[in-house]
């Protein structure tokens, strides 16, 4: 589903600030798969979401999804396919508009292109169909502006906004950091149900190690713009996080100090 090979990125690139976010990186990931993404401030978790994206242009390198080149497609060419969650809950909606017209929005976007706040009687039972499995009564509350949601409550409707027509691709960047812990559990189960339902392909970065090992089914964690572990199958099922955290040491020649990566157990 996604490919990429020998991706590079530099930041202030031909100045004597330069900095490598992003070395001959190579990845793929097939179709339904779930990948977490774990790595220190810097190490280019988000530099690499951003480049498939579209936010951001290589120096060098190919992504293809679902085996179109879109390495050099503008953003909002690959919006359609690509779904994408940020770490700031206030990110991706529009404040002053209803939970019913920000999904209208996101539903006319993927479906037709454009943009569009009219609401169909047949969209509104969708709507309130999805929200409902979020048990969070959000689907008896579409007339309220999204503006008077609380964090988790608007995080879990961008992650409908993001999935209502099955993108080829979802991407999520920290979508629990700025959460309490009981509404990040909250969201990371939503999240879990849908990508299972859907069968949607999956990338998500995070810091809190036990979630990057509970989720999904493939784990990378990246330093210095590289991957420097890649566990999946039967060894990922049975690692620990001090497992994982000596496996760095013995591939990076470094020890990840908390303080350092930022990275929870939990």
């Amino acid at each position: 589903m996604l490919e990429i090979s020998g991706l590079t990125v530099t930041f202030a690139k031909n100045t004597v600030n330069a900095f490598r976010a992003l070395d001959d990186l190579s990845l793929t990931l097939a179709q339904g798969d779930f990948i977490t993404v774990i790595g220190s401030n810097g190490a280019g978790k988000s530099t690499l979401i951003n480049a498939i994206c579209g936010t951001l242009t290589p120096d060098d390198g190919r992504i293809l999804l679902a085996g179109a080149d879109i390495t050099y497609m503008r953003e909002h060419q690959r919006a359609r396919s690509i779904g994408h969650l940020f770490q700031d809950p206030m990110k991706g909606t529009a404040p002053d508009m209803t939970i019913e017209e920000n999904l209208a929005l996101a539903y006319s976007r993927s479906r037709h292109g454009g943009l569009s706040r009219a609401v169909r009687k047949r969209d509104t039972a969708l709507f309130q169909e999805s929200l409902r499995t979020f048990d969070l009564g959000l689907e008896n509350r579409l007339r309220t502006k999204v503006g008077m949601l609380s964090g988790g409550e608007r995080q879990a409707m961008t992650l409908l906004m993001a999935t209502i027509s099955s993108p080829k691709i979802l991407l999520l960047d920290e979508h629990t950091a700025a959460l309490d812990p009981a509404m990040a559990e909250k969201v990371l189960e939503i999240t879990r149900n849908i990508t299972q339902m859907q069968g949607l392909t999956t990338m998500m970065i995070t810091h809190n190690i036990h979630s990057a090992l509970a989720l999904g089914n493939r784990t990378i964690m990246m330093d210095a713009g590289r991957i420097v572990l890649d566990i999946q199958g039967k060894e990922r099922s049975h690692i620990t996080v001090d497992t994982l955290l000596a496996m760095y040491r013995q591939k990076s020649g470094e020890t990840l100090a908390t303080d350092r990566i930022l990275l929870t157990r939990r």
